[in-house]
């Protein structure tokens, strides 16, 4: 095998059993549209839009050619009291697309830098009004916003946390996953939305003047596609308002078309005070992050002398050139297409072709909305998540790509997939479920 003959020593890899996979190592070398190749040849189809960020396919050539002539025009240029045209360009068309009144655009580099600049904007926010003593955040168990020290304080998945030291005052909602009472929902869950209620007992707790924000996935996404209860959002929305209480939406999955909408934002119709995005947002193709913000967050902290800087935050890369050109032409994609609606046409078909994995061995649990899905297996005993790892090795094997997650399967494919290519994802995922039984 090919990938056998490299050195694969020097990469430390991230999120990774380092020493299994370098046994037998995967490796992708090219791709285009729905496929990955393999540097042995094999044609893969992939099932997780890389990590839930190619939406428009791979390989996309407009893409390719904006980001070539922005980086002979000008490859590089500081953001800290400069400026360069094509940043306030892709701020622009960002705001049009992203939901009402939230179109004041903070650029990061990464997910997870998007997710504590949110945090950090929220508590400036908060002193900005007068609020200085809200410095308490709040996330939820099972929730995952990146691994910075702010989100992976307020995050909720443990491995994550257990070794790095947190953000002193940090707190967690409970997670709404009841597979008890939910288990093969065809829709949103309908039992669940009384969780909301926890972020009263927290203020019970602590005292709302002193809690800044509270950040969710409205679809949590990495922990196995957890959905929110019927009216979860909306009354963790109005607990919020009523305490003045910031509200994030981390959306870095499910923003650019994941759910059928632009947005979860525009999905679920509850709108947050921020929302963080990266993935979808240059399709994958440079790493990029942003923030989107309300005016009147904004807004607040745009006071004193005019020639004060009003937030002490930001990155060497925030708006770097050539990633702002991958989202411009990435955004236009989007829209020529019509790829962030597009999952709204393909969701029945999608959620029709995963239920019909229900009465495979060991399957416990399925979960969809837009083009998402998570399958749930039972965990062997002594053994949690080698299930799953076994049916992600088998796929692989046979050509598709999926992720997983302890025993959790989540498939996010492009958005241009095909009938077809929904058909093969569940004929695939079908025979490995079958084989690792």
């Amino acid at each position: 095998m090919k990938a056998n003959t490299r050195n694969l020593e020097n990469f430390w890899m991230p999120f990774t059993a380092n020493r299994q996979f370098k046994q037998t190592p995967r490796l992708l070398e090219s791709a285009q549209g729905m496929y990955y190749r393999d540097v042995d040849g094999n044609q893969i189809l992939d099932g997780t839009a890389g990590l839930w960020c190619v939406n428009a396919g791979h390989g996309r050539p407009e893409i390719t050619e904006a980001v070539a002539r922005q980086l002979e025009k000008l490859d590089y240029a500081p953001a800290f009291q400069m400026g360069h045209p094509i940043a306030f360009e892709f701020a622009e068309k960002l705001a049009e697309t992203a939901p009402a009144g939230l179109d004041r655009i903070f650029f990061a580099g990464s997910g997870s830098e998007a997710v504590d600049t949110a945090l950090k904007i929220a508590i400036a926010y908060q002193r900005a009004i007068g609020q200085g003593t809200r410095t308490r955040l709040i996330g939820r168990e099972r929730g995952y916003h990146g691994v910075g020290f702010g989100g992976i304080s307020v995050g909720g998945l443990v491995n994550n946390r257990r070794v790095f030291p947190l953000l002193p005052g940090a707190g967690h909602l409970r997670h709404t996953h009841d597979p008890a009472r939910n288990a093969f929902s065809p829709d949103l869950p309908e039992h669940g939305a009384e969780l909301a209620d926890d972020l009263e007992r927290m203020v019970a707790l602590h005292g709302a003047e002193t809690i800044a924000a509270v950040i969710v996935e409205p679809v949590a996404g990495s922990t196995g596609v957890l959905l929110p209860p019927k009216g979860y959002l909306e009354r963790l929305r109005a607990i919020t308002q009523k305490h003045g209480i910031l509200l994030i939406f981390d959306e870095v999955i499910t923003g650019f078309g994941r759910l059928g909408t632009p947005f979860a934002v525009d999905y679920f119709g509850v709108v947050p005070d921020l929302v963080t995005t990266a993935k979808g947002l240059t399709n994958g193709a440079i790493p990029m992050g942003a923030v989107f913000a309300s005016r009147a967050v904004h807004d607040a902290l745009m006071q004193g002398p005019a020639e004060q800087i009003e937030l002490f935050h930001g990155y060497t890369y925030s708006g770097h050139p050539a990633a702002c050109a991958a989202g411009l032409a990435a955004l236009d994609i989007y829209q020529r297409e019509g790829l962030l609606t597009r999952g709204a046409s393909l969701a029945a078909a999608w959620r029709t072709a995963m239920q019909g994995l229900k009465d495979l061995p060991n399957v416990i649990d399925i979960r969809t909305i837009g083009l998402v899905a998570g399958i749930e297996l039972a965990s062997r005993p002594g053994a949690p998540g080698a299930r799953a790892y076994d049916v992600f090795v088998k796929c692989f094997g046979d050509g598709l790509l999926i992720r997983v997650t302890g025993d959790i399967i989540a498939l996010s494919p492009p958005l241009i997939l095909s009938q077809s290519e929904i058909e093969s994802i569940a004929g695939k995922l079908s025979d490995a479920i079958r084989k690792v039984a």
